[in-house]
């Protein structure tokens, strides 16, 4: 889908929620679209932990998938001030201490009980080491990722 068409669907939605846009930039970040909004309505788009931005997220990416009849848009971030960004690198961040610890002590590291997307986040970042597995362990609100070393000969 074109960049003009992702723009003009978020300036659509940002105007049913009465929410001025001061720029929207479109950018491909590591094989991810990234759609970086800033706002000075913020506050209110984010919500509270981020989840009315994830349900933003979602409501827009099926909104391009309906527009376009591609699934493309699985790829899409909506970002507004930086916070998407700053999460996903919070994410990555302790995916690669763990990583390490588990390396160091060559065992299993557990994280804490995390929403999918998050554990996506995870086991994307993880997914071209060598010695190291992610599965997801858990039910429903107690799922969880598991960093495995493998030994390596």
């Amino acid at each position: 889908m074109e960049k003009d068409a992702i723009k003009k669907i978020v300036g659509d939605i940002f105007a049913h929620l009465d929410c001025k846009i001061d720029s929207c930039e479109i950018e491909n970040v590591d094989g991810m679209l990234w759609c970086f909004i800033e706002t000075p309505d913020s506050r209110f788009v984010i919500g509270r932990d981020g989840d009315t931005l994830k349900s933003l997220n979602h409501i827009i990416r099926k909104m391009i998938e309906k527009s376009s009849n591609e699934e493309e848009s699985a790829n899409l971030y909506v970002d507004v001030n930086g916070y998407q960004k700053k999460h996903f690198d919070g994410l990555k961040t302790m995916a690669h201490m763990m990583a390490e610890r588990a390396r160091y002590f060559k065992s299993n590291i557990e994280t804490e009980p995390m929403p999918a997307y998050d554990r996506r986040i995870i086991h994307t970042f993880l997914q071209d080491a060598k010695d190291i597995k992610t599965e997801s362990e858990g039910q429903g609100v107690s799922r969880r990722v598991i960093i495995k070393y493998i030994e390596t000969k």
